[in-house]
């Protein structure tokens, strides 16, 4: 259940972004979602993960290619993880403003948390080559995980030096922006100390972000589907009054709102685990929700002008993000 900020929150989200052509500079400026989860200390709302999850709700909905994943969510947990307090005052108030920030972590094959991509030979250079960096190619500033010896290291790295070359990665999503980040002997600044707990917390609160995020799009994606189902006609009637696809989208509305209960779970006590469950049920009911909107309507989804592809698309991206569903099975049920 959502307070009367949070409702309030989402609704002023919610309006901006169907009204804006460029909403990122608008959501900063007048709701501050930049700075969401910034401490007050540094120019933020000091809000928490219930919040970031609201946001993204909308954006969800949308599927607005706004950096708020990559930049509100990602990076600024990532510093505020690394408890390097110089970093956290140098970087945060220009990303609470708006400044965009990403985090450079997965490698070719997924987002490790003990075999990092990317390398440091000393606390200044980081070298190798780092994928799937959401909103990587609009960062002002990246943020790196790279290994260091026995540990992984926090790392902060200007991506307009010669050494760094970010590209936007060809993506079967278009709604979402993906880039490589390839170093080359670059230049870059430790932050913090060792980082692998820090990074488990920052995928944990991703994958809350997410999932969020997925219950939006899979909630928006069903409507839809229901709005054209009472349009179409067929033998005379409306295809939605047939009891068979009664039925159907009766399903599909609980899957969403199972989905929904498993993406906002307190997590205070086992956030680890609660994190996995989310990612692994609003993935999967992103997906048949998403399969169900091409299939009930038929033709005029697969075409590029409709929606629905778009819908089915972000279905299948966001599923692989951070991790495809069955790795997180492991925390869900130990020994799996």
């Amino acid at each position: 259940m959502r307070t009367e900020e949070q409702q309030a929150l989402a609704d002023a989200v919610r309006k901006l972004l169907d009204s804006s052509r460029d909403p990122w500079p608008v959501l900063c400026e007048q709701i501050g979602v930049a700075g969401l989860a910034i401490p007050e200390e540094y120019g933020g709302a000091g809000a928490g993960v219930a919040e970031l999850q609201v946001v993204a709700e909308e954006i969800g909905r949308a599927l607005a290619d706004v950096p708020f994943l990559g930049s509100a969510v990602l990076a600024t947990a990532a510093l505020l993880e690394s408890g390097d307090s110089a970093a956290c005052a140098r970087l945060l108030p220009g990303m609470a403003e708006g400044a965009i920030t990403a985090l450079a972590w997965a490698g070719e094959t997924g987002w490790s948390l003990e075999t990092p991509a990317l390398t440091a030979a000393d606390e200044y250079t980081v070298d190798g080559t780092a994928h799937y960096v959401v909103d990587g190619d609009l960062a002002r500033t990246l943020l790196v995980v790279a290994g260091l010896g026995g540990e992984i290291g926090l790392f902060e790295v200007d991506p307009g030096q010669d050494a760094v070359r970010v590209t936007r990665s060809p993506a079967m999503d278009q709604t979402r922006g993906l880039a490589t980040a390839e170093f080359t002997g670059a230049t870059a600044r430790r932050i913090g100390g060792d980082f692998r707990t820090g990074l488990a917390r920052v995928r944990d609160t991703a994958c809350l972000a997410l999932a969020a995020e997925q219950v939006g799009a899979a909630a928006r994606a069903l409507e839809l589907t229901v709005e054209y189902t009472r349009q179409r006609q067929q033998f005379g009637r409306p295809i939605g009054g047939f009891q068979a696809l009664k039925h159907r989208m009766a399903d599909l509305h609980v899957l969403v709102e199972t989905a929904r209960s498993a993406a906002y779970a307190p997590v205070e006590e086992d956030r680890s685990r609660l994190a996995a469950v989310a990612k692994t049920y609003c993935s999967e009911a992103f997906s048949a929700v998403a399969a169900e909107m091409i299939q009930l309507h038929g033709g005029i989804a697969i075409t590029w002008e409709h929606d629905a592809h778009r819908f089915f698309k972000r279905a299948h991206s966001s599923a692989q993000l951070f991790g495809q569903p069955h790795e997180y099975l492991a925390r869900v049920v130990p020994g799996r």
